[in-house]
């Protein structure tokens, strides 16, 4: 589909490269090879803007095969980029997996390989085939200029790795991919059509066999060997006429080598033999007007099949055998476009101990309920088969046919650029959006699930703005049909503005201090102001088209103007001239957007087409400086409502940068749209949560709040409010740590103030929710103040819709589903007829299992249903409501009949509400959601395990908060966060740079008790000279630097080798601890009995030493020794700590440095690859899921080698630390900022974390792993990773 082109904005498809690229590090382990010092390298970095959140696009409308699925997967085409899901078979969920962006035009086509469920192939508008490798993430192989555009795309079956594809009328090209005939070849028949081709199908037994379907509503056939039969099989009704009736589906049944079943869009479906060319079967539909739009069989179910209608979403499902549809379903008011059966449809775990092959039904003598009697229809009832089910408006969903239920719904979402997007004033859980698509929706992004979309039809829509306070109306400007006022509640339009006729409107501006006034830019060279009933108050003409305006946000009668002459424009609204008042050049380029600072009065920027953003100051007249480092236009444009300096662009580049415009420094780029940035917004209430919206049709949410890092400590640390809050002049002061200038700061300071008594606690969480992103923080919140014994009266009213706590789940309402008559039979024998029935129902997974659970008061058998199915929203109600007692559970009887209540069922119920709660918790965490999965635990009051997810979700600010106001019960946890903060800024790379940082980790350690060795530590990294250490000693109260060296040398000779290794660390010569230390813990693993707990603390301190000494060439043998013995004593701790992902890693490491490096330490390659081998043999055969197949059992030497890991490891002694860390995003895809891990040599899924080469890239979770049990970088450097 071609786009428009107006005016510069609606920007066609082209192939616009990327300029920055990370290309793809596969530098794997151990790369430094020589034993000389490194010089110190750029230190390791992440990327200080975080993405939180992803809106994927709908799937296209205008292309056939632009939905498919293969074994547990299924995919869908976005315009640019392909999306794809697989199932979760832990959760027995559809999970977006990756997304495919290398695509610069409209996809076409894809085509899922039928022998191999990991490759796909793909095309596209700009001439282009791609073959994917899904489970590599990763072009296999590419095909450019394919002579016309390939309009449809078919692996070839039968024929190894060929894929076929066609333009509009042919030839039919056919790509060998590999082998010695690779190359492309043309079809010898399959050229020269008379009609354009709709789409193409192999036969997938007979070799060679192809069917085209064409517009003109004929068929095509080919096999070798036969005659050709071009342009057959036209409906009846079309024969000797010129009307198109386009074949709209074409499938080969499965079971036949010449049936074939095809769907004209106004003829309906016939059923077709391919070699008599004559019709069999002619399908009839309810209602004449129905047509059908797709259709599929249904895999393991003989001659049947289902269509979806073009006109109304209506799924019917058929067989071969009747003329008319077994059943109809109305999915969606809109129609369909593409269907898909998934051949393996999602099993659930077996957790029946009944063998799975016994016969559901049991012999009409048995105890069990014979099965219902089936009426004709249902007596085809269908397999539980899943159909992948694509919609005109961009839907796309999984439908279980069998239950009849959606098993995951995309619904509403945009299929085209996405040129606006705006948050509600009143509520910052609202967001808007503005699409090419000719509609504006609005999403909830705390569910990211769309709440409210406009009518649609009114072309492109550029820019929204939203009516002031809660008015509830949007605005939006349009290509071609002027402007509109939408009443979201009452779903339709109000107003309309036509004053700029068919011209576009490029921006649309609802005044937020005068909400009577909207302002108007088109490319007629006017910018209008006029008041919300349609009254012009002014028409500002321009010499060319206005693209962008903004209102002052500090006086209601000023406006600016952004013009395609490269001038900015300021217009005073309280005078009669149409003349501006000032009037900025600078540009060299049309200027898009402009936008005026919140915080700084007089203060102004602007995005040209020039790649610059210039920031200009109304009240000098001046251009007080140039944003230079997009390589291509800027469109979106946003300052911060609490950091005055704060700017943030987004451009055709595809990336978004984040500014500092006191010095024009970059702080931050983002790389991973994959198309034009367009819009950028965030909502005063939560200043540093922003959204972005772009040419790829999606929305991404992202936290800005690690560029504020230090006042988060600040406020941590409990700093007097100067620290924290400022005035403006304050806060744009050249190379000052940030303030907060804003109007929730203050708002916040002033609420604060008015509480008496302690008010750190309320100070801190108001703080918390302001600076948190969406995603649990105000529910955490809420639960502490439940767990402090807040009154339930002041919960807010959106509390219920969170995760509660258990005393306030809603009471189970599931009475009247249980059966209602008691039986004319005696009690004892009813209930085993309804356990037999309920062990039936669960081994065919019937939802109508439930009431029997139900009746017979069996609550595990049904919390273990609904866990199973991935239900444990419905497990924990179920848990719950057993524990509360409001269930009626199946006692065993005494010997004189009657039911006597046991004790210990309350504590098994309450064991059964963790378990679903840790089961729900851990679903939360592995969908990137740590604050959400500590919920979990503080809805049951378990306080260590809430603390464990979100240190290990790499919460930490929010960890030490929550911790610091529930006090003793979160201590140890709060303490480790705190000591994980304090590295953080012991080692910092900010885009704010002060010595402040080493104070601020003191004052984080000094809120630890017992604190010493923490500061030790942190004096004996921090570098300075002599004057500067023995300042810092001073402000930890520990002794000078020369009072260290006598404690040093007295304890090496009272052999006290811990204090003289502490005492040396701190000394102005730390590398003299080196040899004492090493020594110890060679002599320590020499020894037979040796266990983790004997060695760490020596090497932990040990690791402490400053990195410009430990990197001098004279220590590097005992550098190298050290950075190995640490690799293998991580190694143990990675296993301790169930870090899967990192053990093989760290082994191979160890190896590598051993290999490589002249050293002398008591390990020896050959060990370390037996211990890995015996670790991966014992955990693989423990850890192993129901769908893997069978794998070979440890040895008995494994065993031993494993038994004696595990003696030497002992146990985690932090409660809930085992388990990998997983940060939030860490289930988002990358789109177009693709990396691949130097550890693993696969790509990145979620942020990703850069070592201190540049340019090796590690996952931010694997890093945060390693850097928790090695503190040396992945790269042998001796540089210490931190990525916290």
């Amino acid at each position: 589909m071609q786009r428009a082109q107006h005016q510069g904005l609606g920007r066609t498809h082209s192939a616009y490269l990327r300029h920055h690229m990370h290309g793809s590090h596969s530098l794997h382990l151990g790369c430094c090879r020589s034993s000389s010092p490194p010089t110190l390298p750029i230190l390791a970095k992440m990327a200080q803007v975080k993405q939180v959140g992803l809106l994927a696009a709908g799937c296209q409308p205008w292309n056939k095969d632009v939905c498919a699925a293969s074994g547990d997967r299924f995919a869908y085409c976005a315009t640019l980029a392909i999306y794809i899901y697989q199932l979760d078979h832990r959760y027995n969920e559809f999970k977006l997996r990756a997304i495919m962006s290398e695509h610069k035009k409209t996809i076409t086509a894809i085509s899922w390989c039928p022998h191999n469920h990991d490759v796909f192939a793909s095309a596209s508008a700009d001439n282009l085939v791609i073959i994917w490798n899904v489970a590599e993430q990763k072009v296999v192989a590419k095909l450019d200029s394919t002579k016309g555009i390939p309009a449809s795309l078919s692996w070839c079956w039968n024929a190894g790795d060929s894929v076929a594809f066609v333009s509009h009328r042919g030839p039919l090209y056919i790509w060998t991919i590999s082998g010695p005939d690779g190359g492309i070849t043309v079809h010898k028949d399959a050229h020269s059509f008379l009609s354009d081709i709709c789409l193409f199908r192999w036969h997938p037994q007979k070799k060679g066999k192809v069917v085209f379907g064409h517009t003109d509503g004929s068929l095509s056939i080919f096999q070798p060997g036969s005659k050709s039969q071009k342009h057959v099989l036209r409906p009846e009704s079309l024969e000797g006429t010129d009307e198109e009736d386009p074949v709209t589906a074409l499938e080969w049944d499965p079971l036949s080598t010449d049936y074939l079943l095809v769907a004209n869009l106004h003829n309906g479906i016939r059923l077709v033999d391919s070699e008599s060319l004559s019709c069999i079967t002619v399908f009839n539909f309810p209602s004449a007007a129905a047509s059908v739009q797709c259709l599929a069989w249904v895999h393991g179910a003989p001659g049947m099949f289902i269509t979806g209608d073009s006109q109304v979403g209506v799924l019917r499902i058929w067989n071969v055998s009747r003329t008319t549809p077994l059943d109809n379903f109305k999915l969606k008011k809109t129609g369909f476009h593409g269907l898909h059966v998934l051949s393996s449809p999602p099993k659930s775990k077996s957790f029946s101990s009944q063998s799975p092959n016994k016969n559901h039904h049991m012999s009409s003598t048995s105890e069990a309920i014979p099965p219902p009697t089936l009426t004709q229809n249902q007596a085809f009832s269908l397999p539980p088969g899943h159909a992948v089910c694509c919609f005109m408006d961009g839907g796309v969903g999984l439908y279980d046919m069998g239950a009849k239920k959606w098993d995951f719904l995309r619904d509403l979402g945009h299929v085209e650029t996405i040129f606006d997007c705006k948050f509600k004033p009143d509520n910052p859980d609202l967001l808007a959006t503005a699409s090419f698509d000719g509609t504006i929706k609005v999403w909830d992004i705390n569910t990211l699930t769309a709440v409210y979309t406009s009518p649609g039809n009114e072309g492109v829509i550029y820019s929204l703005s939203w009516a002031p306070g809660d008015l509830n109306c949007i605005a939006g400007g349009t290509s071609r049909n002027g402007g509109f006022i939408w009443d979201i509640s009452r779903g339709k339009m109000i107003t309309r503005f036509s004053e700029h006729g068919k011209s576009g409107i490029f921006c649309i501006a609802w005044s937020h201090k005068d909400s009577k006034r909207i302002a108007t830019c088109s490319g007629d060279g006017f910018c209008i102001i006029r008041t919300i009933d349609g009254k012009v108050l002014h028409k500002y003409k321009h010499p060319a088209a206005v693209f962008g305006c903004d209102w002052s946000q500090n006086n209601k009668d000023m406006i600016a103007t952004g013009c395609e002459d490269r001038n900015v424009r300021v217009y005073y609204l309280a005078t009669s001239s149409d003349q501006p008042l000032k009037v900025f050049s600078g540009h060299t380029a049309k200027v898009f957007h402009v936008r005026w600072s919140p915080l700084r009065e007089g203060i102004l920027c602007s995005g040209s087409d020039d790649g610059t953003v210039r920031i200009w100051d109304y009240t000098q007249d001046a251009c007080i400086n140039v944003l230079s480092g997009h390589t291509a236009p800027v469109r979106g444009l946003l300052w911060n409502t609490e950091i005055p300096y704060l700017l943030i662009s987004g451009s055709w580049d595809y990336t978004i940068k984040v500014w500092d415009t006191r010095d024009g420094t970059c702080l931050d780029t983002v790389y991973d749209h994959g198309a034009d940035v367009y819009g950028l917004t965030c909502h005063p209430s939560r200043p540093f949560t922003m959204a972005s919206c772009s040419r790829d049709s999606t929305v991404r949410l992202w936290s800005l709040t690690p560029l504020i890092n230090p006042l988060q400590i600040n406020i941590l640390a409990d700093r007097p409010w100067d620290e924290i809050i400022g005035n403006t002049d304050r806060g744009v002061e050249t190379g000052a740590s940030p303030l907060l200038c804003g109007k929730v700061s203050r708002d916040i300071k002033q609420e604060v103030d008015k509480l008496s008594g302690n008010s750190r606690e309320r100070k801190l969480r108001w703080f918390s929710e302001c600076l948190s992103p969406p995603g649990g923080s105000k529910n955490l919140w809420d639960l502490v103040a439940v767990i402090k014994g807040q009154d339930d009266s002041l919960l807010p009213q959106n509390y219920c819709k969170g995760i509660m706590h258990m005393k306030h789940l809603i009471r189970f309402k599931m009475w009247d589903k249980a059966l209602s008559v008691a039986p004319g039979v005696s009690m004892r024998y009813w209930k085993k007829l309804m356990q037999r029935r309920a062990d039936q129902l669960i081994q065919e997974e019937n939802n109508d299992v439930i009431p029997y659970c139900i009746a017979t008061g069996d609550v595990k058998k049904l919390v273990k249903f609904y866990t199973s199915r991935g239900q444990l929203q419905e497990a924990l109600l179920v848990a719950q409501a057993a524990w509360e007692g409001n269930m009626q559970t199946s006692q065993p009887s005494t010997s004189n009949g009657t039911a006597h209540f046991e004790g210990n069922n309350m504590e098994d119920y309450n064991e059964l509400l963790h378990e679903v709660s840790k089961e729900l918790s851990e679903w939360y965490f592995q969908n990137g959601c740590a604050v959400q999965a500590a919920c979990c635990h503080l809805a049951i009051e378990d306080i260590e395990l809430a603390m464990a997810y979100l240190i290990r979700g790499n919460e930490l600010e929010l960890a030490v908060s929550m911790g610091t106001v529930l006090g003793e019960c979160a201590a140890q946890a709060t303490h480790y966060a705190l000591e994980l903060l304090a590295r953080k800024c012991m080692t910092v790379t900010t885009c704010f740079p002060s010595l402040g940082y080493r104070d601020l980790a003191a004052e984080l350690l000094m809120m630890i008790p017992n604190n010493e060795l923490h500061l030790v530590k942190l004096c004996a990294f921090c570098p300075g000279g002599t004057a500067e250490i023995n300042d810092l000693h001073e402000k930890c109260s520990l002794p000078g630097v020369e009072e260290c060296i006598q404690l040093a040398q007295a304890a090496e000779t009272e052999g006290n080798t811990f204090e003289s290794i502490k005492y040396y660390l701190l000394t102005i010569e730390p590398e003299k601890a080196l040899p004492i230390g090493i020594h110890y813990v060679k002599e320590q693993i020499s020894s037979s009995s040796w266990t983790l707990d004997s060695v760490c603390p020596f090497l932990d301190l040990l690791s402490y030493i400053r990195t410009e000494r430990l990197l001098l060439h004279k220590c590097s043998e005992l550098r190298n020794e050290l950075l190995i013995l640490y690799g293998y004593i991580g190694a143990l701790l990675a296993i301790r700590r169930q870090y899967t992902s990192i053990v093989p890693a760290l082994y191979e490491y160890t190896s590598q440095l051993l290999k490589r490096r002249e050293v002398c330490v008591p390990l020896k390659i050959e060990q370390l690859s037996e211990e890995l081998d015996a670790w991966r043999a014992c955990t693989r055969s423990l850890n192993k899921s129901a769908e893997e197949l069978p794998c070979t059992p440890p040895s008995k030497l494994q065993q031993e080698v494993y038994a004696t890991l595990l003696s030497r490891i002992k146990e985690e002694p932090l409660k809930g630390m085992e388990g990998p860390d997983y940060v939030t995003g860490s289930n988002l895809p990358s789109h177009s900022d693709v990396h691949i891990s130097c550890l693993t040599g696969l790509r990145i899924q979620g942020p990703v974390f850069f070592l201190e080469d540049g340019k090796s890239a590690i996952s931010l979770n694997d890093a945060l792993m390693w850097a928790k049990v090695n503190p040396f970088s992945p790269l042998g450097t001796g540089i210490r990773l931190n990525p916290f």
